[in-house]
């Protein structure tokens, strides 16, 4: 079986085509390398683009053909909030005409199965504390809407031509499955901490002032190596004949604050964290928690990890990479 991964030389994606690999999975790679690394693809070969460029569609098909591919993981997108908020034409195209592109392709190359990898964002700001699948999503951003859009999308494809499709919606990854694997990309909170940490500065919260415990946003950390093995998971149940879902949260259903994570990180690491107080961005919803009961129960996946070991492994797999930070005391 060979499965192409776009974006799998970033953060998630890596983890994925290393399980993959593992498991006796060829993997074919399609990453325009502005945030992925070529050497975290384990030989794996890759095709060079941007998915949102027109000639991306016929590069996929290519690799698809060439490589018998037998079904797509979804990864490569903006992601950032408000980075969305101030650019959203950026981020339609981007994300939405990446979709479309990927869908595309698999069309024109009889490939039918695909994980797409979504997000909470799509949920807004429901109101309960622990969000299913089953609430209606009304997306605060143009980063959520666009992953919405692209879940209509690959249910549309399904009705049109028989696309199997899913879509995983998950909150805030962090963590590292294997050192050389560590978040790359200074875009999600843990490693935007250690950022500001290594250039002398003390880490930002922005808005402490939220309907929350203790005034921080309030979301559900994920370890990135339990949510690379639930989108294989998924790629399993697709291959079924009865399909009774295409939506899945996947989380551990427990809340932690922004500065539960802060105060997490200072312990497992032994640096003084005093971090800045900001206004609120734009876009962030206080408190973004959700079930995890459809995926334990349809898929069998549950989270084998913790915030302890999501914090532990990021913080050493930072102090194997080239910006090591000096702790008191070492």
């Amino acid at each position: 079986m060979t499965i192409l991964v776009t974006g799998g030389a970033g953060y998630i994606g890596a983890h994925v085509v290393r399980l993959l690999q593992q498991q006796g999975d060829q993997v074919v790679v399609v990453d325009n390398l502005s945030t992925g690394q070529r050497d975290r693809v384990g030989g794996a070969p890759i095709i060079e683009v941007d998915i949102a460029e027109d000639r991306a569609v016929d590069l996929m098909v290519d690799a698809m053909r060439e490589h018998s591919v037998t079904a797509v993981i979804h990864f490569a997108a903006q992601k950032q909030v408000g980075e969305s908020v101030a650019r959203p034409a950026y981020y339609y195209h981007q994300n939405i005409g990446g979709m479309a592109n990927v869908i595309t392709a698999m069309e024109r190359a009889q490939v039918r199965d695909l994980v797409f990898s979504s997000s909470a964002a799509t949920y807004g700001m429901p109101p309960t504390a622990i969000v299913e699948e089953t609430a209606d999503p009304r997306p605060i951003n143009p980063y959520g809407e666009t992953k919405l859009v692209g879940e209509w999308m690959g249910r549309a494809a399904g009705k049109a031509w028989g696309l199997r499709f899913a879509a995983l919606r998950y909150f805030n990854v962090a963590g590292s499955g294997w050192d050389d694997l560590g978040d790359p990309a200074v875009l999600n909170l843990v490693p935007m901490v250690l950022d500001r940490i290594a250039n002398g500065k003390q880490p930002l919260i922005f808005g402490n002032d939220y309907d929350t415990p203790d005034g921080t946003c309030v979301r559900d950390y994920i370890h990135v190596l339990d949510l690379a093995q639930a989108h294989i998971d998924t790629l399993t149940y697709l291959a079924k004949d009865e399909r009774p879902y295409d939506v899945f949260n996947v989380g551990t259903g427990t809340g932690s604050s922004v500065r539960e994570v802060l105060d997490g990180l200072a312990r497992v690491s032994g640096l003084a964290i005093e971090p800045e107080l900001f206004e609120r961005r734009a876009g962030d919803p206080p408190h973004l928690v959700g079930s995890p009961a459809r995926i334990n129960e349809t898929l069998g996946w549950t989270a084998q990890n913790g915030l302890e070991e999501i914090l532990t492994s990021a913080w050493t797999a930072w102090q194997t990479g080239p910006r090591r930070i000096s702790v008191a005391g070492e």
